[in-house]
């Protein structure tokens, strides 16, 4: 039979079952941790039922905080929406409307892809207003602006300027391009009528268009555009007298 070597005392020295035993503890040891359970950061055996309670309720909290943050940041996206929009008509505001020909602006200066200015007077919006009161002319605000925006993209913005004003800004379109859209979105006003108190009534427009190009800036092109329909609309105007005469 094969016997260990002795150890300094004389015993002989069971080497196979030592280091299995010491393995087993060190298994054991590396082994409770994670055995150990814990609930954010407590552990097991401190989670007591108040604990437990209070843990629970932090937990409710936290989630209540959490919902309330998302309903405020739908208020905030709702409140952003309606400081957009005009007051009347689903369409920007003068405000908003500057900002989307800037973004136009920028992405001109930055790509050298310029985009186009409209700038649409009604006609007729006055006598409708005189004739049949302000709620006609509410109506027919309300179908230029439903009009406009039936008709061009929805990478087109559309804004009320004021009063009977209205505003397009044609993403990546040509000046040639956006003269032809103008016409085309006149037309379509001048020849859909719409009803009011069981009378039909039409408005119709003058037009303005510049280039949005760069080095330029938003009031300067507003006021180009703007410059640009009333040259028309004057036309307009001696063309109806001409034809009166």
């Amino acid at each position: 039979m094969r016997i260990g070597p002795l150890n300094t005392t004389g015993n002989v020295s069971r080497s196979g079952k030592t280091e299995t035993a010491k393995k087993g503890s060190a298994a054991g040891a590396s082994a409770a941790p994670r055995d150990a359970a814990s609930i954010m950061g407590v552990p097991e055996a401190e989670l007591t039922p108040n604990v437990q309670r209070a843990l629970l309720s932090l937990m409710g909290e936290v989630d209540q905080l959490r919902k309330e943050t998302e309903r405020l940041r739908g208020r905030v996206r709702e409140l952003e929406s309606l400081a957009d929009h005009d007051v009347l008509v689903p369409v920007l505001n003068r405000r908003a409307f500057l900002r989307e020909v800037s973004k136009a602006l920028a992405l001109a200066e930055r790509h050298d892809a310029p985009s186009a200015l409209v700038y649409l007077d009604l006609n007729g919006f006055k006598e409708i207003n005189d004739t049949y009161g302000h709620a006609a002319g509410d109506a027919a605000l309300h179908h230029v602006a439903s009009l406009l925006t039936a008709h061009v993209r929805e990478t087109d913005a559309v804004g009320r300027l004021g009063g009977d004003e209205f505003g397009l800004v044609l993403t990546l379109t040509a000046h040639d391009g956006a003269q032809a859209k103008a016409q085309e979105l006149v037309d379509i006003l001048h020849t859909t009528p719409f009803v009011h108190e069981g009378k039909e009534l039409s408005v119709g427009a003058a037009w303005g268009c510049h280039p949005l190009m760069p080095g330029h800036k938003a009031e300067e092109a507003m006021a180009q555009a703007d410059a640009a329909m009333y040259v028309r609309k004057q036309a307009q105007k001696a063309e109806a007298q001409r034809k009166q005469a």
